[in-house]
């Protein structure tokens, strides 16, 4: 018997310095997906996850709880585990950066780095951000700090974290002398950066500009695996976390054999943010090593809230057990996985995903189960009959769409396109609610002479969602089995290899009586419930914070008693935390057109920071008689206003303009502006 083919996935792994919310759950659940899916078609997969657990802002935290570092950090890492637990992830391994088998093998590395002269020993000095466990030059910060003397006091990271000012003694790894390597590298693997949009921005923004050498060590905090050669020096965490992935398979250890046996790794999944790292970093070190680098780098984009990233400070924050423990765990890895567009940010909504629960789960696919397992106990005494093609005149459709969505569903599950695969399972599932429709079995009952007909279509509707269980068996652990259970089929036996219609088991007994598997819900309770529990902590703050709270209103009424000026408004006065939800953004006008049929609107197409352009449309034609002269101005847009159709045109935001006298003029701003920039 031929050996399995290997199949090696990882996670990046998680920094344990606070609770990991939905958005870090899709990264671990798309992984687990796509592991699933591949040992359901006969690979022998490797799944690796874990926790970087070295740092000075870990070494703060813990202080700060009166903890070591030590304690902290398995505390923390018990629980990701716990939550890994919960959402039913198959890792194979999960791996912490303390582990001893880690520490040797990080330290051996080093060693050998240094001694063939790709990491020396020098100074350096700019500017650190702890939160970021980042080094910057002063140009790659996004705001810079000046005294009065205009020298650079600090500063702020891309990130918005704040930076401090270090200089100290570090080793450096030779980045620059591997530079060249890694362009031809790139170009001889087109697909190693996934989506390929990010690796020309690494080499526009990382690589062009000249590929700087890389401080790999501190000195500065202790919390890290030291230097051998060197103990005053921790080894720093772009050089310690990333060796993770190879020395979890036992590099360095005496027994290499999974090393040998799932290196190079598949895919490494990682989200966007730390591209960079894996890149850029990660493949020259491997190179250096004499290891090939990893087949795939996915870079997938970010889970967002309506008012942008999930921050505790915005109150925005969803964690996945509120989920699971509220509408159970298929539920939440349907969503996540359906949600997020390949390579690209998504949008949690508590509306979307209530939406995605009555509609695509309940209404959908339930509703399917319950309708077939009802029809074959009143039809079929219960039993599956036989499966026979092309009996009915509605046969041969049904049976052609589940063969080509099983064919695109492989195609578009082996790239890792989670939400066309589970779309292209709905349209199996539409086509054969619509097949009940045009069969119509209770008309086919009234005949005795169409017992043949009314079989077929019994043993199609069953074919059929044992076909649609198989394929959502990766994303979801427990509708599947109870799929296969109401049919009376064996949960065990749920396998993608040569899936076919066909390959009904006859003469299995369904459940007398099916019970929803995914019961509708109340729109406006669960969706306030959501919201209840993402702004939950914004409500319990504590005494201090309503106390802080009452004093600035009074200070702000205090103000506002004390100023004589009379304001004159057009509409009824809003608390600033109205305005606050709107986000403002700088937009390039690349296109704009009328739009036809429309004699009112412009289309226009717009740079607003977005992966790809946005299209808005703006009822302001007839003060543009020539919107062409508009190319090139930079706009202000309302980012976040939900996209409406307008004349068959979807537009994604608002143009900001002002009115006097009856007449329109779009608002403009300086051409320096960047693109996407928020307007505050």
């Amino acid at each position: 018997m031929a050996d399995k083919p290997s199949f090696y996935i990882t996670t990046p792994i998680y920094y344990p310095s606070g609770r990991l919310h939905i958005g870090n759950s899709y990264t671990t659940i798309a992984c687990d997906t796509e592991a699933r899916y591949k040992r359901s078609n006969g690979y022998d997969v490797f799944f690796l996850t874990g926790t970087d657990e070295h740092g000075l802002k870990i070494e703060d935290k813990a202080k700060s709880q009166g903890q070591s570092p030590q304690e902290y950090v398995d505390g923390m890492a018990d629980g990701i585990k716990q939550l890994w637990k919960t959402l039913e992830i198959s890792n194979d391994k999960f791996i912490r950066t303390t582990d001893k088998e880690h520490v040797a093998a990080v330290q051996e590395v080093f060693e050998r780095l240094l001694n063939q002269g790709d990491i020396y020993l020098g100074e350096y000095e700019g500017w650190y951000s702890e939160d970021d466990e980042e080094y910057f030059t002063e140009t790659q910060l996004a705001e810079v700090y000046h005294d009065d003397n205009g020298k650079v006091i600090g500063g702020k990271a891309p990130s918005g974290h704040e930076v401090s000012l270090v200089k100290e003694q570090s080793y450096f790894f030779k980045m620059s002398k591997y530079a060249d390597w890694l362009l031809d590298f790139y170009h001889s693997h087109p697909h190693f950066i996934q989506p390929e949009s990010r690796m020309t921005e690494m080499i526009n923004n990382f690589i062009k500009p000249g590929l700087e050498d890389l401080a790999v060590s501190r000195t500065t905090f202790t919390w890290g695996v030291p230097v051998k050669s060197n103990p005053k020096h921790v080894v720093y965490v772009w050089i310690d976390a990333l060796l993770n992935y190879i020395t979890a398979l036992g590099y360095t250890s005496d027994d290499e054999s999974l090393f040998n046996k799932f290196w190079p790794a598949n895919v490494q999944m990682v989200g966007k943010e730390i591209v960079r790292f894996h890149s850029i970093y990660w493949p020259i070190v491997l190179h250096a090593l004499g290891i090939e680098a990893p087949d795939e780098l996915f870079a997938h984009g970010w889970l967002l809230m309506k008012d942008g990233k999930m921050s505790k400070s915005k109150g925005n924050v969803i964690y996945p057990e509120t989920l699971v423990d509220r509408y159970g765990l298929d539920a939440l890895r349907y969503y996540l996985m359906r949600a997020m567009p390949y390579g690209n940010d998504g949008t949690f909504t508590p509306e979307d995903f209530v939406d995605r629960l009555n509609y695509d789960l309940a209404n959908d696919l339930g509703n399917l189960l319950n309708r077939t397992v009802a029809m074959i106990n009143k039809y079929e005494d219960g039993k599956l009959p036989e499966f026979k093609a092309g009996v009915t005149e509605f046969d041969a459709d049904l049976e052609a769409t589940s063969e080509s969505v099983i064919a695109n569903y492989h195609d578009l599950m082996d790239k890792m396109h989670f939400a066309d695969a589970l779309s292209e399972i709905w349209k199996l599932v539409s086509r054969t609610n619509k097949y009940i429709d045009e069969t119509a079995p209770w008309q086919l009952a009234k005949d005795d002479s169409k017992a043949t007909e009314l079989a077929a279509v019994m043993a199609h509707l069953a074919a059929s969602l044992r076909v649609i269980a198989t394929l959502i068996s990766p994303v979801m652990t427990h509708a599947p089995k109870e799929i296969f259970a109401q049919l009376g089929l064996d949960p065990a036996t749920i396998d993608m290899v040569d899936l076919k219609m066909a390959d009904l088991p006859a003469g299995k007994q369904v459940v007398a009586k099916g019970t929803p598997i995914f019961p509708r819900i109340d729109v406006k309770e669960e969706v306030d419930f959501i919201q209840g529990q993402m702004t939950k902590s914004e409500k319990t703050k504590g005494r201090a914070a309503m106390a802080a709270k009452a004093q600035a209103q009074q200070e702000a009424a205090k103000s506002e008693a004390e100023s004589d000026s009379e304001l004159t408004l057009n509409k009824p006065e809003i608390r600033f935390d109205k305005f606050e939800k709107i986000e403002l953004r700088v937009a390039e006008v690349k296109a704009v057109d009328h739009v036809e049929g429309a004699d009112k609107l412009l289309k226009f197409q717009l740079d607003a920071g977005d992966q790809g352009n946005r299209q808005i449309l703006s009822g302001i034609a007839q003060w543009y008689p020539e919107p062409q002269s508009l190319v090139g101005k930079k706009v202000v847009i309302v980012a976040n206003l939900k996209p409406r159709k307008m004349r068959g045109q979807v537009s994604q935001g608002m143009l900001l303009s002002a009115e006097h006298d009856g007449k329109v003029q779009l608002i403009t701003v300086p051409s320096e502006l960047v693109n996407g920039s928020s307007v505050e």
